[in-house]
């Protein structure tokens, strides 16, 4: 059982930057693939970025690359995103998610075991 803790969220405007992390429960941290998706009103919930179990592999939404990145700390039990950049198509609420195991892509919410609750992003323009 993982439990997942979300921080860093707030109110910024367009060109902003911001620094989401994710706190982690338990002593298999590193024995998870890390993700971070989000949800923007009205919309499903849609991939945003992965993190391979040791940090030396990740994939990105295209629209996120070149201005987010992710990173973990496994020592610290915490996921990070750090975004830049910051556009009003990215409002959402990110949430942060644990993965198991993963087949193939990691963009796929049912891959991902354990979410957290959640952390609210808008950016004004």
């Amino acid at each position: 059982q993982v439990q997942l803790i979300e921080s860093g969220g707030g109110l910024v405007q367009a060109g902003d930057s911001l620094r989401l992390s994710c706190a982690a429960s338990g002593r298999t941290f590193s024995s998870y693939v890390m993700g971070w998706f989000r949800q923007a009103p009205g919309k499903e919930r849609e991939f945003v970025v992965a993190i391979s179990r040791s940090g030396d592999r990740t994939y990105y939404l295209d629209s996120v690359k070149g201005r987010f990145t992710i990173s973990r700390d496994n020592a610290k039990n915490t996921v990070y995103l750090q975004m830049h950049s910051l556009k009003p198509e990215d409002t959402a609420v990110y949430y942060c998610a644990a993965a198991q195991e993963i087949r193939g892509t990691p963009n796929r919410r049912a891959q991902y075991d354990y979410w957290g609750q959640g952390t609210q992003v808008t950016v004004s323009s």
